[in-house]
């Protein structure tokens, strides 16, 4: 929410208006010229226009000055001063301006974090706007001030008054705060209501995000429910469809992470693979690893580089076979929805893994120990991210079945300081 910056008509007038004008120059000349100076940029020198103004205006015009001069400081950052402008436009009680200026005031405190302060201004604007043209503003920053001292109830009120405002923008800017605040005290009803209403007017894009959170929400809800409805009922021996209870699972789980709520999606996921029935946690986890890579690796074989095709997949056809070692890293990055992090993660990875060997062979290097150091290189980038110590693992294991043996072949820790 803003306040308009300056006062009087648009001149178009150049930037270069003479700042020391005669003496004899009418404030409301004077004025016109701070505007100018303002709207081009040139605060310091409008500021010393609005000041001569304001110590030769009377009436309307001392107050347009002493109003001009409070935005023109305040965008400064010569704040103090801007209020004690403020003021002096606020004595002055003129009907248009000085409501302007206390609500320009409101504002500034509330900025800067001085409630209380700006509370008192804002019902100073209330008394002191005889029009009703400026109220709607000051219901509004009293809804916001009462809304942060966690007193909702007396924001009601005010909240009223500014949904109701003759000004669209306002309106439509109180609503979506309004609702905003509403849905975070989890009020779903409340704010669809606000919503429901503010949409009888004007088109209003962020309003119409707003109405599409709380259908979010609303789902939300649903999913819960359905999920609590899930659970395994010992009294009367009633147990979950599995497909259905996992299904209320995903849902849940993905729509608490379109919320932007990933502990919550992770805990709601793992709840259901640690499901007390066993067919409701299998259809979970096929829920969670749809669509994952599941190579045909054969963990025996001499050669821990091929497949083979005549084995079922990992996980799938042979339930005593382990999952490829990737595949939990996979699975918590889609349960958190931060699987495009790992995807970017692996490229650089890759991109690491494939410089030192480019290198090498641009360079045309021969050398074996040249060589050597490259792929040792290689071979430990791995380790400086969160799955590498699973991938060097894995093939620790794969090397010792290749070598028909008991005990591993390289030593605990490869390739880290071994190489």
């Amino acid at each position: 929410m803003t306040s308009n910056s300056h006062t009087g008509p648009v001149h178009s007038s150049s930037a270069d208006v003479d700042a020391t004008a005669g003496e004899d120059t009418p404030p409301v000349e004077l004025c016109a010229q701070a505007r100018d100076l303002a709207e081009h940029g040139y605060l310091k020198r409008s500021a010393q226009v609005y000041s001569r103004a304001l110590e030769c205006a009377q009436g309307a015009d001392r107050a347009r000055a002493a109003l001009g001069l409070a935005v023109v400081r305040h965008d400064l950052g010569q704040f103090e001063d801007a209020r004690e402008a403020a003021r002096i436009a606020i004595d002055t009680g003129h009907p248009e301006f000085a409501p302007r200026a206390a609500a320009h005031l409101a504002m500034s405190y509330e900025q800067r974090g001085q409630d209380a302060a700006a509370r008192d201004v804002w019902q100073q604007v209330l008394s002191l706007d005889t029009g009703g043209r400026y109220s709607p503003t000051a219901h509004y920053g009293l809804a916001r001030i009462a809304e942060d001292a966690g007193q909702p109830d007396q924001a009601e009120a005010h909240w009223h008054q500014a949904l109701t405002a003759d000004d669209p923008e306002l309106a439509a800017q109180a609503a979506r705060e309004c609702a905003q605040r509403r849905l975070a005290r989890g009020e779903l009803e409340a704010a669809e209501q606000v919503l429901r209403e503010a949409r009888t007017g004007s088109p209003d894009p962020p309003l119409r995000l707003l109405s599409a959170a709380t259908h979010v929400e609303r789902a939300i809800a649903e999913a819960e429910a359905a999920l609590t409805e899930c659970e395994p009922d010992p009294e009367s021996g009633r147990s979950p469809h599995p497909d259905t209870a996992a299904a209320a699972v995903e849902l849940l789980a993905r729509l608490l992470a379109l919320r932007g709520d990933t502990d919550a999606a992770v805990e709601v996921w793992q709840h259901g693979l640690d499901h007390a029935d066993s067919a409701v946690a299998q259809a979970v986890r096929q829920r969670l690893r749809r669509g994952f890579l599941e190579p045909d690796t054969d963990p025996d074989s001499q050669d821990p580089t091929q497949t083979s095709p005549q084995e079922p997949p990992p996980g799938r056809g042979d339930p005593e076979r382990p999952a490829p070692w990737w595949d939990d890293y996979i699975a918590a990055a889609v349960a958190s929805e931060s699987t495009p992090m790992l995807l970017g993660e692996l490229f650089v990875a890759l991109t690491r893994m494939y410089a030192p060997v480019a290198t090498a062979h641009a360079a045309q290097e021969t050398s074996p120990d040249a060589l050597r150091a490259a792929l040792a290189e290689v071979l430990r980038i791995p380790g400086d991210y969160l799955w590498g110590r699973a991938l060097h693992d894995d093939f620790r294991e794969r090397m010792r079945r290749a070598a028909s043996s008991t005990t591993h072949v390289l030593p605990e820790g490869w390739p880290d300081g071994t190489l």
